[in-house]
């Protein structure tokens, strides 16, 4: 049997160095050093993961495909960037981008850590 899109997103999260999850807003969030850096949101949109994004990704996803990435309320104008976790996912897709978002959030020698894990 598969996993859950929210099992497999805990097992990517918590396999990164120091990541920790922690409950807010009643959603599970994914931290390193207390810093978010990419949370599980069921809303409006159905189940997603918002996550951290370099400046100009944000626009480039969601127009290149809105069935899949959507700009999250609240982190949205900060440039962070939602993809749906409900239908099919692209798993190694989802990984880049969490591993991107841990990346700009983690501090470098964590982040370098990180890298050579891939």
């Amino acid at each position: 049997m598969a996993a859950s899109p929210t099992t497999r997103l805990r097992r990517l999260c918590l396999s990164l160095p120091e990541v920790t999850e922690v409950e807010t807003w009643e959603q599970p969030t994914f931290r390193v050093r207390g810093r978010i850096f990419a949370m599980l949101h069921l809303g409006e949109h159905g189940l997603a993961v918002w996550f951290k994004a370099p400046p100009g990704s944000q626009e480039l996803l969601v127009e290149a495909a809105p069935d899949r990435f959507f700009r999250p309320p609240y982190l949205g104008p900060k440039g962070w960037v939602a993809l749906r976790l409900a239908g099919p996912v692209d798993w190694a897709e989802a990984e880049a981008l969490i591993r991107r978002s841990y990346s700009l959030i983690a501090p470098k020698r964590l982040a370098a850590q990180a890298a050579e894990r891939s």
